[in-house]
């Protein structure tokens, strides 16, 4: 199968490049033939397919005049549409799957998917589909203006044949947000290519981690709150983010920054800890932090919000707390460290076999493979 796989990054930037690389690599190495479209930029990894990206700025790296004078293309990319119909004609793909597409590649390059009768199929990795408020009053109203734009010329449901929920929450608010989703949702978690095996799970280290982006509404400032007050037990923060400087020039004692971590040395932390924590404050999707955690065996303590809850059985592959409660996060953080070394693995074991049950790649593969074939037959 020749499938055409659309982002608008095509380098790691955050938890949607990982599902994505992740979707290339699971589908090429079981012999599908992958094709990318994606913006150019200098950060990009090498495609043999660049020469059809879109030549589009950063706009949150860019100065206010790049801002304005691209707003048009925020909206509809002309130039995006004119590079995806070249791409189309040339490389002739059986299917596209969409990943990030507002304000880059925009619902322009929806028109011409469905003018070449190619069955779509998009992963919905963010609420943009529904909501379009970011906290910023300028980039709110941007986002909203696109939306406006988007419900009444370019509605997605129009256009795109299915959409792939990563967790049951937001299928769920999409559907009460827009019943037309219901007859074309599917749900299928992210995945993480290499999980364990077997587990063995060694308490040599005793530390709570956080991995991952270092801003408010992850809840940074609640967690380092709730560590003030358990001195007995060290917290290491790993990751890079708008919080970055203020963290590392104001933490307790026993709170160690570490940086930007990634590949095996990441690994390390993650399966060293006795508990990795993700106290977000906002509608977390499916967090690939959990994914990977649970994967190497590090139960996981999550605020009970968005997608997390259904990722974490309480006390056997963690436990959740109320989000936004200091309180309530030290109280639960208090009972996690005070679990018998012998209880602590048996939820390590039972945290890496629900990894494989829901976020194996070959289960992943399966499933991925099986709604592509559903839209094929249909569009025949």
């Amino acid at each position: 199968m020749k499938i055409l796989q659309l982002n608008k990054y095509f380098y790691q930037k955050g938890g949607a490049e990982s599902v994505f690389f992740n979707t290339i690599s699971t589908l090429e190495n079981r012999g599908h033939q992958v094709i990318p479209f994606a913006l150019k930029n200098k950060k990009n990894k090498f495609s043999e397919y660049e020469s059809y990206f879109v030549d589009y700025p950063e706009l949150s790296e860019s100065n206010i005049w790049t801002k304005i004078t691209n707003i048009p293309a925020f909206i509809y990319n002309r130039q995006a549409a004119k590079q995806l119909e070249r791409l189309i004609l040339d490389k002739k793909p059986d299917i596209a799957h969409i990943h990030l597409l507002f304000n880059s590649l925009s619902v322009s390059i929806l028109p011409v998917l469905q003018k070449y009768r190619i069955p779509t199929v998009m992963t919905v990795h963010d609420y943009r589909l529904i909501w379009c408020s970011n906290g910023n009053l300028t980039n709110s109203m941007l986002l909203s203006l696109e939306n406006s734009f988007r419900s009444c010329f370019y509605e997605p449901l129009n256009y795109i044949d299915k959409f792939i929920f990563v967790s049951k929450f937001a299928q769920k608010k999409h559907i009460e947000f827009n019943p037309g989703y219901a007859s074309k949702a599917v749900q299928l978690y992210n995945f993480t290519p290499d999980i364990p095996t077997r587990i063995n799970k060694k308490i040599n280290h005793r530390y709570l981690l956080y991995f991952g982006r270092l801003s408010n509404e992850k809840g940074i400032n609640s967690l380092l709150e709730a560590i003030r007050d358990i001195p007995e037990i060290d917290l290491k923060i790993i990751g890079r983010g708008p919080l970055s400087k203020e963290i590392g020039n104001n933490y307790p004692k026993n709170v160690s920054f570490l940086g930007f971590k990634e590949g095996q040395e990441l690994k390390e932390y993650v399966k060293n800890a006795l508990f990795t924590i993700v106290p977000s404050e906002w509608y977390e999707n499916n967090p690939l932090s959990i994914i990977e955690s649970l994967s190497l065996g590090t139960p996981v303590i999550g605020s009970n919000i968005g997608g997390i809850p259904e990722l974490i059985q309480d006390e056997k592959t963690g436990f959740t707390f109320t989000m936004g409660s200091p309180a309530d996060l030290t109280k639960t953080i208090r009972k996690a460290i005070a679990i018998p070394e012998e209880k602590l693995y048996e939820m390590s074991i039972a945290c890496n076999k629900f990894a494989q049950q829901h976020f194996s790649a070959d289960k992943h593969f399966n499933y991925l493979i099986s709604i592509y074939q559903s839209i094929l037959k249909a569009s025949k």
